[in-house]
């Protein structure tokens, strides 16, 4: 059994990385002989894409020709994901999405031919499925009857690791961190723990 844990806050405090740590903590208490793999993208952020890769993707020629370094980091990342029964992603939401460093992180684990097979019907997942738990903190309020900004997070990330199969996904949220202090923060991160569905956790036993 094998947890693959992403980071993507550069701050070492932050409320998505102690949220990402509780629901790894939790899930080790459910799947005790479970191994950790990490990939911290906060601290140790994937490069963008250089015109080696960039020029690969342009076509399925230019793809069968690439050289093995076009596709390396690539490769390196897929095979984490496929080396994996499940997925925690502790992330900010920053300005509305995504940062940055997990964006770079999806652009290389979506790869037409790899993960993703293209038909006359859309985008298959040639990933199979596995559980990925997505602690979110956010400084406002995305989710709920109290929602005031707008949310690109939670479709954006339902449609990338769909579209390469993996569909068993579960946001948990704290929100508006930037207007509760530490005791009530920690209050919302146990309430959204105890929201984390045993029932894809089973999907591993």
């Amino acid at each position: 059994m094998n947890i693959l844990h992403i980071d993507c806050s550069p701050r070492p405090d932050s409320h998505s990385r102690q949220l990402s740590a509780a629901i790894v903590q939790r899930l080790l208490s459910l799947l005790p002989d479970a191994e950790i793999s990490r990939r911290d993208l906060g601290f140790d952020p994937l490069p963008h894409h250089g015109s080696d890769y960039a020029a690969a993707l342009s076509s399925a020629a230019a793809m069968s020709t690439a050289s093995p370094t076009a596709i390396e980091l690539s490769e390196t990342v897929i095979r984490e994901v496929e080396a994996a029964n499940a997925i925690v992603i502790g992330t900010p939401m920053n300005n509305f999405t995504v940062p940055s460093v997990l964006k770079a992180w999806i652009d290389e684990l979506l790869r037409v031919g790899r993960t993703i097979l293209p038909t006359p019907d859309g985008k298959v997942g040639m990933l199979s499925d596995r559980p990925v738990f997505i602690g979110v903190a956010s400084g406002g309020v995305f989710a709920g009857e109290r929602a005031n900004q707008p949310d690109f997070l939670t479709p954006y990330l339902s449609a990338a690791l769909g579209c390469i199969g993996l569909k068993t996904l579960q946001f948990l949220p704290v929100q508006a961190t930037a207007f509760l202090d530490p005791k009530s923060i920690e209050a919302a991160r146990q309430a959204t723990l105890a929201d984390l569905d045993h029932s894809a956790v089973d999907l591993l036993r």
